[in-house]
C-alpha cells in the first residue's frame, strides 16, 4: 500500500512540474515573439538592431505619423496628386518613398483619393 502511495505521490509531482515547464516555455515563447517584433533591420548591415525609435534620415518621424483630422493635400508637397502611406498603419503618410517608424513596413505609393478612402474606411479624419 504504502509503495502505491509513493507512487501516486510521485506521478503527481511530476505532472505538477511538467505543467509548470509548458507555462514557463509559453510565456518565454510570447515574450520573445514580442521582442523579435520591436527588432528592425539595420540598412547598413545584416544585422538586427533593437528599434530605438529615432528619427530616420528622411523625416523624423512625428511628421509622418498623422493626427487628428489629416489634411492631404497639404502633405502632397509636389502637387503631384499622390502620396506613399502604410498599408498597416494607415495614418502613416508621406509625399516621399519611406519606411513607417511605427511597423518598417516600406510606404505605398497611391493616389490622394486611395488614401482618403483607405482612412475614412479605417475611421480616420480627414479635410475636404
Amino acid at each position: 500500500m504504502k509503495t502505491r502511495t509513493y507512487l501516486s505521490f510521485l506521478m503527481i509531482v511530476f505532472l505538477f512540474s511538467t505543467g509548470l515547464m509548458f507555462a514557463q516555455d509559453s510565456t518565454h515563447y510570447k515574450h520573445s515573439h514580442k521582442h523579435n517584433m520591436e527588432m528592425k533591420k539595420d540598412s547598413s548591415d545584416t544585422s538586427m538592431k533593437n528599434d530605438t525609435s529615432q528619427p530616420q534620415a528622411d523625416e523624423p518621424p512625428a511628421q509622418i505619423v498623422r493626427e487628428g483630422e489629416i489634411d492631404l493635400k497639404a502633405i502632397d508637397k509636389n502637387k503631384d496628386g499622390k502620396v506613399y502611406q502604410d498599408q498597416m498603419d494607415w495614418n502613416v503618410i508621406s509625399d516621399e518613398p519611406g519606411e513607417c517608424p511605427l511597423c518598417g513596413m516600406t510606404l505605398k505609393e497611391c493616389t490622394l483619393e486611395e488614401a482618403k478612402a483607405k482612412l475614412v474606411k479605417h475611421g480616420y479624419k480627414v479635410v475636404e
